[in-house]
C-alpha cells in the first residue's frame, strides 16, 4: 500500500527548458511508420499494465476514496482501463490498415434519410464488445453524404513515416479531473496524429506524473514525450514558448479564451472585435458542457423507470460530478404522468449515496451559487436536484457549467411525445449552453413507431455525442467513438471545443457519434454506483484489454453479472 504523501512537483524553469530541449533534440531522428506506432502501442500496453495499481492507489488517495469502497471502480475504469482500451483498439486499427489499407469497421456504412453517412464504430472488432456490452451499438455520423467520398483520413500516418522533422511539437494542457483524459490526449497526438508532445499536468492531479512517466516510458525513450508540472505561470510560459507549434487543452472556455485572446476581459473583447488573437499557433480543445438528459414522455414499466433513474444518478455522482459530461439538466414533459415518480426515484437514489470529497478547487463556492444555499460541509457537498427550474429566473443553471454536484430539472409543455421531442431539441440547442453531449430516453413504443422522428431529432441535436437511453460517457470511454464538441465552434465562440480525440478509425468529417441501447441492460452496468463488485470487473477488463483472450473474457463474465 502506497502511503499518502503531499506531491512536490518541480516547477523550475530549468526543468521545463530541459524537457523542451530534449524533445527538440530528438526530432530529426524520429520516424513514425505504422510499424513503429504499433511497436510503441504494444510496449505502452505492457508498461501501462505494470503501472496500473499505483495509478489507481494514488488517485483514490487524492480523492479520499477509502479501501473497500465501490467508488474505487471509477478510478480503475476512468483511468488505466480506458487508456488500455484506447491502446488496444488503436493497435487493432493499425494492424488492419497495414494489412488491408483501412481500419476494421464492424459493418458497412449506410446513407441515412438525414443526409449523413452512418458508420458503425461499436461494438469494435476483436474486443469482445458484443458480449461484455451486450445491446449497445454506436455509429459515427459523417457530415459528407457522398457515397463515393472517402471515409478515412490516413494522411497523418503517411506524412511522418519518413521525415522526422515533420513531427510538430504539441503542448497538451492536461485535465485535472479524470486521469484518462490527459493520457489519451497524449496518445492521440503521438500515436495517431504523429506529433511530439509536452504534457503539462494540471495541478489538481500532478501527483500522477511519476505514474504517467512509468506507463508511457516507451514514448519518453523514443523522444516523443516529456511531462512537466507547475502552476498557471508555467502554463502561460509554455503557451508562449517559440518551440511550441500546436496546443491542445481540456478545460474551461475561460482558460481557452485567456490563452487565445488575452488575460483581461478588456483585452479579450478588443482582440475579438479586431480578430487579432494573441495566440499564433493552432489550438484544439475539449471544454465544458451543461449536459442535458431529455426524457420523452410515454408509458414506462417500473423496471424501466428505476433503471433510467439509476442511469441518471450514475451520470451525476460519478467522480463527485466533476465531469464535463455529468448530467446537469433533466428535460421532462410537464404533462407526463410518470414525471413526479421518475424524479422521486432519482431523489431517493441520490439520498442513498454518501457525499464524496469535493477535491476540485472552488467546488464549495460553485455549489452555493448553483444550489442557492450554503453547504453544511464544504468538503463533502450533498447531491442536489432542483425541480422546475426556470431559465428566466435562474439563467445560470442553463447558461453556465457549474462543474459541481447540482443538477436542475425543467419541464416543457407539449400535446404529444413527438411535439415534446421537437421542442426539447430546439430548447437544448438554443437555450442550454454547450455542444459536447446529450441524452434522450425514449419509450419503446415511440422508438418503434416514430423511428424517423427520432432519427431527425438526433440529427438536429447540435452535440458531438448523442446517446439514446444511456449516459454519453460511454461515447467517451469506448475509444472507437470520436469525442469532441459539435463542429462549428471557432476561436471567437469556442463553445465545447474544436476538434476531436479517440478517432481510432481515422474517420473524416465526423459530425457526431450516436450511441443506442435498450431501456435496461444485462449484464448490469459496471458504471452504476449500485454494482456490488465493480472494481473486480474493472481489473478484469484491464487484463482483457492488455491481453485479449477467451479466458480473460470468461473472467470478466464471472464478475460482471449483478447477484
Amino acid at each position: 500500500m502506497i502511503q499518502q504523501q503531499p506531491y512536490v512537483s518541480d516547477v523550475s524553469a530549468p526543468a521545463v527548458t530541459q524537457a523542451l530541449t530534449e524533445l527538440t533534440a530528438a526530432a530529426p531522428t524520429i520516424r513514425l511508420s505504422i510499424q513503429e506506432r504499433m511497436r510503441l502501442t504494444r510496449e505502452c500496453l505492457q508498461s501501462l499494465s505494470a503501472a496500473a495499481r499505483e495509478w489507481v492507489e494514488l488517485s483514490c488517495q487524492a480523492k479520499r476514496i477509502p479501501e473497500g469502497s465501490t467508488v474505487r471502480a471509477e478510478e480503475v475504469l476512468a483511468g488505466p482501463v480506458s487508456v488500455a482500451r484506447f491502446l488496444q483498439v488503436l493497435l487493432l486499427s493499425l494492424k488492419s490498415i497495414e494489412q488491408t489499407g483501412q481500419p476494421p469497421l464492424s459493418g458497412r456504412p449506410v446513407l441515412s434519410g438525414t443526409g449523413h453517412r452512418r458508420v458503425p464504430v461499436f461494438p469494435a472488432s476483436g474486443m469482445f464488445d458484443s458480449l461484455v456490452f451486450f445491446g449497445l451499438k454506436a455509429e459515427a455520423w459523417l457530415k459528407q453524404a457522398d457515397p463515393d467520398g472517402g471515409l478515412f483520413d490516413l494522411s497523418v500516418l503517411e506524412k511522418s513515416a519518413v521525415d522526422g522533422s515533420a513531427l510538430p511539437l504539441t503542448l497538451v494542457l492536461g485535465a485535472g479531473n479524470v486521469s484518462a483524459i490527459p493520457a489519451t490526449d497524449v496518445l492521440t497526438k503521438i500515436l495517431q496524429d504523429g506529433e511530439r508532445v509536452l504534457l503539462k499536468m494540471n495541478p489538481v492531479n500532478e501527483y500522477l506524473q511519476p505514474v504517467f512517466e512509468q506507463a508511457f516510458q516507451p514514448l519518453i525513450s523514443a523522444g516523443l514525450l516529456r511531462i512537466v508540472c507547475g502552476d498557471g505561470r508555467i502554463g502561460a510560459a509554455l503557451v508562449e514558448h517559440p518551440a511550441v507549434e500546436r496546443i491542445h487543452i481540456t478545460g474551461s472556455t475561460q482558460t481557452h479564451d485567456a490563452i487565445v485572446w488575452g488575460n483581461t476581459a478588456e483585452e479579450r473583447s478588443r482582440r475579438k472585435e479586431q480578430n487579432q488573437p494573441c495566440l499564433q499557433v493552432p489550438i484544439t480543445s475539449e471544454l465544458g458542457n451543461i449536459s442535458p438528459w431529455i426524457v420523452v414522455p410515454g408509458n414506462y414499466s417500473e423496471k424501466q423507470l428505476r433503471f433510467q433513474a439509476e442511469n441518471v444518478v450514475a451520470s451525476i455522482v460519478n467522480n463527485a460530478s466533476f465531469n464535463c459530461l455529468a448530467t446537469k439538466l433533466i428535460v421532462t414533459a410537464a404533462n407526463w404522468k410518470q414525471r413526479d415518480h421518475f424524479l422521486a426515484l432519482i431523489e431517493q437514489r441520490l439520498s442513498e449515496i454518501p457525499p464524496r470529497y469535493a477535491y476540485y478547487p472552488g467546488a464549495a463556492a460553485r455549489w452555493e451559487r448553483f444550489a442557492g444555499e450554503t453547504p453544511s460541509d464544504e468538503n463533502y457537498l450533498p447531491w442536489k436536484l432542483i425541480r422546475n427550474a426556470d431559465p428566466r429566473e435562474t439563467p445560470h443553471l442553463f447558461q453556465e457549467e457549474s462543474f459541481v454536484c447540482v443538477c436542475a430539472e425543467t419541464a416543457l409543455g407539449a400535446d404529444s411525445p413527438t411535439e415534446f421531442l421537437e421542442r426539447a431539441v430546439t430548447f437544448v440547442n438554443q437555450d442550454v449552453w454547450g455542444t459536447l453531449c446529450a441524452t434522450i430516453t425514449v419509450p419503446n413504443e415511440f422508438r418503434k413507431q416514430q423511428a424517423n422522428q427520432l432519427e431527425q431529432a438526433i440529427a438536429r441535436l447540435n452535440y458531438g455525442a448523442v446517446a439514446v437511453n444511456h449516459w454519453p460517457a460511454l461515447n467517451y470511454a469506448f475509444m472507437t467513438t470520436p469525442w469532441g464538441g459539435a463542429p462549428g465552434g471557432d476561436l471567437r465562440d469556442v463553445v465545447s471545443g474544436i476538434g476531436n480525440v479517440h478517432n481510432t478509425y481515422f474517420l473524416s468529417d465526423v459530425e457526431k457519434t450516436v450511441l443506442c441501447g435498450p431501456l435496461t441492460l444485462i449484464p448490469y452496468p459496471v458504471w452504476f454506483p449500485s454494482h456490488p463488485h465493480s472494481e473486480a470487473v474493472g481489473w478484469r477488463l484491464l487484463d482483457l484489454y492488455t491481453q485479449p483472450s477467451m479466458g480473460g473474457l470468461m473472467r470478466v463474465g464471472l464478475s460482471v453479472v449483478k447477484p
